[in-house]
C-alpha cells in the first residue's frame, strides 16, 4: 500500500531537477450542455473557449461524443478555424472520429474511453486492446496529431502506453477526487501515490504527464504539485463556479491554486 512517504519520496527525486512549467488546458463541454438543455445557440462554447483563453487558458479541451450529448461537430470546426491555442480533441477510437479528426487536424487528439450510459468518463481507457489501439495511434500520429491516451494511475498503464507509441498520456484523477470530496485522509494519500508513481514512470519512459477528471480549485494544488505532471485539463469545475463568479474568474482563480500548489514543490 503506498503512503504519504511515498508521495514526498517522489517528489524529492525531483529537487535537482530543473521544474518543467504547468499548462492548464479548459474543458468547454459543459457550456455547449448548458446550450443543448434549451437549443439555440446560446451560451456559445467557442466564446467561452475564447474567453478562457484570454484569462490564461494555454489549450482548449472538448469531446465530441458519438451522441452529440454536448459538443457537436460544427463546435469543433469552429474550435478549429477560431482558437489560436491548441485544440485537444477527446474522441473515442472508432472509424468514425478517427475521420472526423484526420479532416479537422487538431493539434493533439486524446482517445477516451465512451460508454452511452455513463454521465461523464468513468475510468481510463483499457490500454492492453493493442491490436484495436496502435493501428489508431499510429494513424493518428501520421495525421500530425499529438496523441494521447486518458489511462488510470498505474504503472503497467503507462508501460502499456508506451508500447503504444504514445507520446503522451493523461492520468485519471477521478479516484483522488472522489477521496476528496469523501474527506478521506487515507484515501486521498493512497490515490495521490498512485498518481505520483505513475507520473515518475511515464517520465522515465519518456512519455509526456499530464492529468485531469474531477479537479477543482479545492483539490488541484496537490496534483499540480507531481514534478512531472506539465498539463491539467479542466472543465465541469470551471464551467460551474463561472455560474457566480463568471468564465475569466474562474480560470484566473483556478490557475492561483494551481501555480500555488506548483510553488509548493520548491518549498
Amino acid at each position: 500500500m503506498f503512503s504519504g512517504a511515498d508521495v514526498k519520496g517522489a517528489a524529492d527525486r525531483m529537487t535537482d531537477m530543473p521544474l518543467p512549467p504547468l499548462r492548464l488546458g479548459v474543458n468547454i463541454d459543459h457550456v455547449a450542455t448548458l446550450r443543448n438543455a434549451r437549443g439555440g445557440f446560446y451560451p456559445d462554447p467557442v466564446r467561452a473557449a475564447h474567453e478562457a483563453i484570454m484569462a490564461g487558458a494555454d489549450g482548449i479541451t472538448a469531446h465530441l461524443r458519438e451522441d452529440r450529448r454536448h459538443i457537436v461537430d460544427a463546435d469543433i470546426e469552429r474550435l478549429k478555424r477560431q482558437i489560436l491555442t491548441p485544440l485537444n480533441f477527446e474522441m473515442a477510437a472508432t472509424a468514425e472520429m478517427i475521420a472526423i479528426a484526420k479532416r479537422i487536424r487538431p493539434h493533439a487528439a486524446c482517445l477516451v474511453p465512451e460508454k452511452r450510459s455513463e454521465r461523464t468518463t468513468e475510468g481510463g481507457l483499457d490500454v492492453t486492446q493493442t491490436d484495436h489501439l496502435k493501428p489508431v495511434v499510429d494513424e493518428l500520429r501520421d495525421a500530425g496529431m499529438r496523441v494521447s491516451l486518458f489511462i488510470e494511475p498505474e504503472v503497467a498503464a503507462l508501460e502499456a502506453s508506451a508500447a503504444l507509441g504514445a507520446p503522451v498520456v493523461e492520468l485519471h484523477t477521478g479516484a483522488y477526487a472522489e477521496a476528496c470530496l469523501a474527506g478521506e485522509a487515507e484515501r486521498i494519500a493512497r490515490e495521490l501515490a498512485r498518481l505520483y508513481h505513475a507520473a515518475e514512470r511515464g517520465a522515465a519512459l519518456g512519455i509526456e504527464v499530464h492529468a485531469g477528471h474531477g479537479l477543482n480549485e479545492e483539490n488541484v494544488a496537490q496534483v499540480a504539485a507531481i514534478p512531472q505532471v506539465v498539463e491539467l485539463n479542466i472543465g465541469h469545475s470551471l464551467i460551474a463556479a463561472a455560474v457566480f463568479v463568471g468564465l475569466g474568474d474562474a480560470v484566473r482563480a483556478m490557475r492561483e491554486a494551481m501555480e500555488k500548489g506548483r510553488r509548493s514543490i520548491a518549498a
